[in-house]
């Protein structure tokens, strides 16, 4: 492994622990109807399990409640029960060809159970980028000790790699304020 393919593993680590802690933080109910809240539930359907994004349209037509289109009638049901047992906190409602989900108020203690659940999501991202780091330090340290490259270009690659990793965590822990502020505002 080259210096090059250390930092292109480095940063694609880097970028997935962001898109993965972007990803779970807009799926957090803050009180506004959004359709990545319900995307990702896999539901049990045709002999396997799909995401409801793969079996239906997503809607918002009120800023308070979701509505799910199934493109087969077929599928209301499980789509329905992977609702329920997904723990998202929203009961859904069949209306005809379509489940909507009203979202409910949020009370003060759940939004604090949220806040949690974000700080949790975002200290995981940064076990992810750290790990990232870990693992470009360990390969640049190595190519240093077979001779591939100088003790300047380790320092240099070290400096780089750290650099990185303090704007990456920057990134998450500016995603975690934003939800935090979206999740306390009332």
């Amino acid at each position: 492994m080259d210096e090059d393919e250390i930092f292109l593993n480095f940063e694609e680590g880097m970028e997935k622990s962001i898109e993965h802690a972007s990803r779970e933080f807009a799926a957090v109910n803050t009180g506004k109807a959004n359709p990545s809240m319900v995307e990702g539930i896999t539901v049990e359907a045709y002999g396997s399990k799909m995401a409801i994004r793969d079996m239906a349209a997503i809607s918002t037509p009120d800023n308070r409640t979701i509505a799910i289109t199934p493109w087969d009638k077929g599928t209301l049901q499980p789509i329905e029960k992977a609702i329920q047992t997904s723990n998202i906190g929203i009961t859904p409602a069949i209306m005809g060809d379509v489940i909507r989900l009203p979202l409910p108020d949020l009370t003060g203690d759940r939004r604090q159970e949220l806040v949690k659940f974000v700080h949790k999501h975002s200290e995981d991202a940064r076990v992810g980028i750290r790990k990232a780091r870990h693992d470009a330090m360990d390969a640049i340290k190595k190519l240093q000790k077979d001779g591939s490259i100088s003790e300047d270009d380790l320092k240099r690659c070290e400096k780089e790699i750290q650099t990185e990793t303090d704007d990456s965590i920057k990134k998450i822990n500016d995603l975690l304020a934003a939800k935090e502020k979206d999740l306390l505002t009332v």
